[in-house]
């Protein structure tokens, strides 16, 4: 059987073929993003509100994580109230990528909780309700964010479309918490 020459106009087929093909997949578009990502790199870029501290940071490279970069994600995400730094889990920063890619934003995220000491969320707790006895803001798994042009609903909404921890709705505050626990939702103030 003779072989089918590639030209140039077979080949602009093949490529606009494409995604054609992919689409019928049938594989959600979680599913196309994560698969595509693997071999980009992944950029987070954060705003603390607390510290006015900026960074924008590629935190992983063809799927694997950048060590130094983690480490300045690890400072910007301190215990703002002692400067105390503790390693924040990959899988949040994927939580956060991914949930960028969902709401379709490269926005960065504001910060107005990372890390928190013990001290610090027991200080929280006696202060106001709504800090968890064994908050996952103490395991380094945990955020509270905004993002600039989504709305908290819409974040909330696209948090908890991805299914992959707990989702906090905090509407009158204006922020979302995020976290790499059990996959759970609640609506604070």
């Amino acid at each position: 059987m003779p072989r089918a020459k590639l030209t140039r106009r077979s080949w602009l087929g093949v490529c606009l073929a494409a995604p054609i093909a992919v689409a019928a997949t049938g594989l959600p578009a979680p599913a196309l993003a994560r698969s595509k990502a693997r071999g980009i790199e992944r950029i987070l870029s954060f705003h603390h509100q607390n510290t006015g501290e900026s960074l924008k940071v590629v935190y992983k490279a063809d799927g694997r994580l950048i060590p130094e970069n983690l480490l300045r994600i690890d400072h910007l995400l301190r215990d703002w109230r002692n400067n105390e730094v503790k390693h924040i889990d990959p899988d949040l920063l994927d939580l956060l990528w991914d949930l960028q890619q969902k709401l379709e934003v490269e926005e960065r995220i504001t910060v107005l909780s990372g890390y928190r000491t013990p001290a610090t969320n027991a200080m929280l707790r006696r202060r106001r309700r709504g800090a968890a006895t064994n908050s996952f803001h103490m395991k380094g798994q945990a955020i509270d964010l905004r993002i600039a042009g989504r709305s908290t609903k819409q974040i909330r909404n696209a948090a908890l479309a991805l299914n992959r921890g707990g989702v906090g709705f905090y509407p009158s505050s204006g922020f979302v918490h995020v976290d790499t626990g059990a996959p759970r939702a609640w609506r604070g103030v």
